[in-house]
């Protein structure tokens, strides 16, 4: 990819579509459960794209720059790994312990009312902006000490 080309699923307001889980989570706690696994489906879907998008691309290249079946694999392994961890695994479970703490503390304060309603929601959904370059760091570092250590 050159430099001036955007990367559609990293550089637009699709990347935004691997934080629907995150979302999800953050309302768990005042939707039904059926929407908190369609916004996994729709975090999922947006890994699955991109991991085909960076396959192809990396498979088109000459065999010489990486290209091919086995420059494919590995890219397709790197960005399905991080993906799954950095976007959907990692975060969803990450809002989905903040809801649920935050659920406990305002039940066991006897908090009602909207805010008992709705507070664990917002805390969730607070956090998302506060959690994202963390765990994005924390994958870059788990992958390049294994998979990319090991596959390059």
């Amino acid at each position: 990819m050159s430099i001036t080309e955007k990367d559609l699923y990293r550089d637009t307001p699709v990347r935004y579509l691997g934080y629907a889980n995150e979302i999800g989570e953050a309302f768990r706690p005042v939707i039904k459960k059926i929407f908190v696994h369609a916004s996994y489906a729709v975090a999922i879907s947006y890994v699955l794209a991109d991991t085909a998008d960076k396959s192809k691309k990396q498979y088109d290249k000459p065999e010489i720059l990486g290209g091919g079946f086995r420059g494919a694999a590995v890219a397709s392994g790197d960005t399905l790994l991080w993906q799954m961890f950095a976007s959907v695994i990692i975060p969803g479970f990450t809002i989905n312990r903040i809801c649920w703490l935050s659920k406990a503390a305002l039940k066991a304060n006897k908090v009602k009312g909207p805010v008992g309603k709705w507070g664990p929601t917002m805390l969730g959904l607070l956090a998302i902006p506060f959690i994202i370059h963390p765990i994005d760091s924390a994958v870059d570092y788990a992958m390049d000490n294994t998979y990319r250590k090991y596959v390059k």
